[in-house]
This record gives C-alpha cells, structure tokens and sequence, in this order.
C-alpha cells in the first residue's frame, strides 16, 4: 500500500524553512504570523487549508448571536489527512528526525493536537459568517498508544475525523499511517492511534455550547461511534465514582511502603535493585510565550504535551540507563487553561515499574505540569500525564548485566499516586 496526497481533503506537509532560510511567498507571509505559527510544518499546512474559518474565528463579527439552528454531519464531511512527504523532502525529514532516525514523538503529539482542532472546528462549522463561532478546547487525550516504531525516512500520513459527539462535546480519532511496499493491510499500516476529546464553548459567555450532531453512514463509523459513547459513560462512572481510599485500600499501603521506611531509616539495609520514587525526579520551567497560543490566546494542549512528553523521555532515559522505547500516553484530563505569560513548571518521576516481562520492561512516568503565580504564591495543577516507556531491545543487547530497578515511595502520598494509577489502568486493559 502506497501513501499519496491526491485526495482533496488531504493536506500536503510541505517544511517551513526554503534552502536559503527565507521564504519568498507572498500569500504565507500574513499567515506565518497568526498564534501558534512557529510551532511545526503541520501545524502551518492547516493554518492554510483552514484560513477562512480561521481568519473568522480571530476576528469574528461583533454582537454575532450564536448558532440558531444545529446541523447533522457525517464522519467524512470532518475526515481530513495531512501527508508528510518524508521521502522526497529532505528539510521536512531533518525537522522531524530524533537522533535514532525515527520521528520526534512530541512533535508528533503537537501535530495531533493540532489535526483534532482543525477537525473539531470543521465539524462545529455552521458556514454562516453572521454567528459567532465556538469556543474549542482539548479537554482529554483518552489514549496514544504506539503500535510500531515510525520511520523519518518513509512517507507519512494522519488521518482523523470525528467519530462521536455529545451535547457540547467531541471525540476524534487519528490515525498515523505509514505503509512499506510489503504491506497491503491497512491495519498493519496503521503505526499509532489516538482518540483527542474537545468540548465546545460559547465564545461570548464561556458556558457550555451545543455542536452539530452526528450520523455514521458506514459500518465501521457506527461502531466507531458506540464504542466512543461506551467510554463517554465509563468516564462519567469513574468521575461519579472518584473518591478516597477505603480502609480495606489503605491496607495496600502498607507493603508499599515497608521498604521505603527502609531506606529512610536504614539505608545501608535497603535493596539495591530500588530506588526511592523521589530520586527518579526531573524537572523543568519555562514562560509561556505568545508564539505557543492559539487562536483563542491560551496555549496549545499538543505544546504542552510536546514538553511534557520530552521531559518523561528524559526521565525514562536517566533511570534505565539506556535509550527508552515510547509504548503510550494514558488518559489525559486538561483541568484548567494554561494562559501566556504563565510560569509552567512539569516535575516528572518513575512512578513505577512492571518487571514480569524480561523481554519488555515497562516503565511508568508522571508528569505533572503546574500553573504557578509567584505573585499570589499559588500553584494549581493544570494537567497530569501518564506515559508508558521501555527499552529497546538493541540497546539491551549492548549493555551487560542490564537491569532496571524496583521503583519504590518513601511517603503515604506517593503510595496513593501509585495506586489509582495502577487502579485506572485495571479497566483500560480489560476493555
């Protein structure tokens, strides 16, 4: 199966910087400075295929009122692919490769963030410039799983559509395709899947907005559309649900954290196949600046997973020893905004570790990413990420007497992270 870009609603990737470092169109120049427009190749071929919508949405009417009258779309009228032309475009190649010749994951994750927005807005789109469009956020990422390494060297496509709505919310599912000539299923083809959720808001007065509904025409659609409306109800089960540990769950606390008394109290006693949850912390800080907004003036879902997904990486790196292999990023919620000029810090540690399998280690990272106002003194949390790595196998092979440690907590806190964690997974994997 061979990629192409023939289809009208796919949208070429084309690399953002010419062979002599300037661009002499004179229809990109206005575009390259809305938000957002630094942040990759993508994210600028979107900009363009969907610049009357969003040259609507940065300066819509005033006193607009909002849509009267919701429309019924199908999953094709919002289906749209971005092709990256890996093979061909040697610049477009040299922003994407990592130093393993694969693509950079958080580059991807910020691309994919982008792609459901640019979906999101299609499928919201009334076409009537006399309303004031929605307002659009990334309100959960339900999963990124990894389902085969992603070359830099081989044509490259995303294609994603809405697969379910709600009253005021969307689902998009993406998928990253990339084909060797060997290969004619598609289903082997497809090398990462993800499922973005957005909500809609009134721009005008921040509630909750209705969006068009939704009709599957084919099979697959309809069953694409149950299995989401079956994930909209377990999530709301678990929000109804959420609540402290029981006492019954507060006895699992205790072999947890038997041996990190150990290592606190009688650290030359304690095992050294661990390591205290704490001494597997990084960190980072930065600003939020105004080249990492979006249309809306906050900052994008898909930066933050970007850098949140290269601190994990790091993390994992340090830990093992050797090259991690990114498997998936677990359900994420964005809780609240994050808005320029905030000071964002993303502490991450090895939360813990599964050993059962020699072949494939697995190592559990958080990252937690808070929204801190040094002039109030106060922090608030705005998102917490769950990535899932392990080794790779010819790094393994390099290494003798490879082994990776027992992560254990040192605090009751850091106990209870790990078990609702370990909680939450339970279900995903039994679905």
């Amino acid at each position: 199966m061979e990629l192409n870009c023939s289809s009208p609603k796919t949208i070429p990737v084309v690399s953002t910087f010419t062979a002599n470092g300037s661009d002499s169109s004179s229809t990109r120049k206005p575009i390259s400075l809305w938000p957002g427009m630094y942040h990759s190749p993508v994210t600028n071929a979107l900009w363009e295929a969907r610049s009357k919508i969003f040259e609507r949405l940065l300066d819509p009417p005033k006193d607009a009122p909002p849509q009267s009258e919701l429309l019924t779309k199908t999953p094709s009228q919002s289906r749209t692919t971005i092709f990256y032309n890996f093979s061909s475009d040697y610049i477009l190649r040299e922003q994407y490769r990592d130093p393993w010749n694969e693509v950079r994951m958080g580059m991807l994750l910020e691309d994919l963030d982008a792609l459901a927005g640019t979906i999101s807005v299609k499928h919201c789109s009334d076409d009537d410039s006399t309303t004031r469009p929605l307002l659009l956020v990334t309100a959960a990422v339900d999963k990124i799983v990894l389902k085969k390494p992603i070359s830099v060297d081989i044509d490259l496509k995303i294609v994603g559509s809405v697969i379910w709505v709600g009253r005021s919310s969307i689902e998009i599912q993406l998928d990253v395709i990339q084909s060797l000539k060997e290969e004619s299923d598609v289903s082997h083809s497809v090398a990462l899947a993800a499922n973005f959720i957005f909500v809609a808001r009134d721009s005008k007065t921040g509630k909750a907005a209705a969006v068009n509904r939704l009709s599957p025409e084919t099979e697959r659609e309809k069953f694409l559309f149950e299995e989401a409306e079956a994930r909209s109800k377990l999530r709301k089960k678990k929000r109804v649900d959420r609540r402290k540990l029981e006492n019954g769950e507060v006895n699992q606390l205790e072999p947890l954290l038997a041996e990190g008394r150990i290592f606190c109290d009688m650290p030359a006693l304690a095992d050294r196949d661990s390591i205290l949850l704490r001494d597997t912390r990084l960190e980072n800080a930065l600003i939020c600046q105004p080249q990492q907004r979006n249309i809306h003036g906050r900052i994008f879902g898909g930066f933050l997973m970007h850098r949140a997904f290269e601190l994990a990486f790091s993390t994992a790196y340090v830990f093992a020893g050797l090259v991690p292999c990114f498997l998936e990023v677990d359900h994420v919620d964005f809780l609240r905004p994050v808005d320029v000029g905030d000071f964002l810090r993303l502490t991450s540690c090895v939360l813990y570790t599964k050993l059962e399998n020699p072949d494939q280690p697995l190592i559990n990272v958080e990252v937690v990413a808070h929204v801190t106002r040094p002039e109030i003194r106060s922090s608030e949390v705005s998102n917490t990420f769950y990535f899932t790595f392990s080794v790779r196998p010819e790094a393994k092979a390099t290494k003798n007497g490879f082994k990776i440690r027992n992560v254990v907590p040192a605090t009751e806190e850091e106990a209870r992270r790990i078990l609702e964690r370990m909680d939450a997974e339970m279900p995903q994997q039994n679905q």
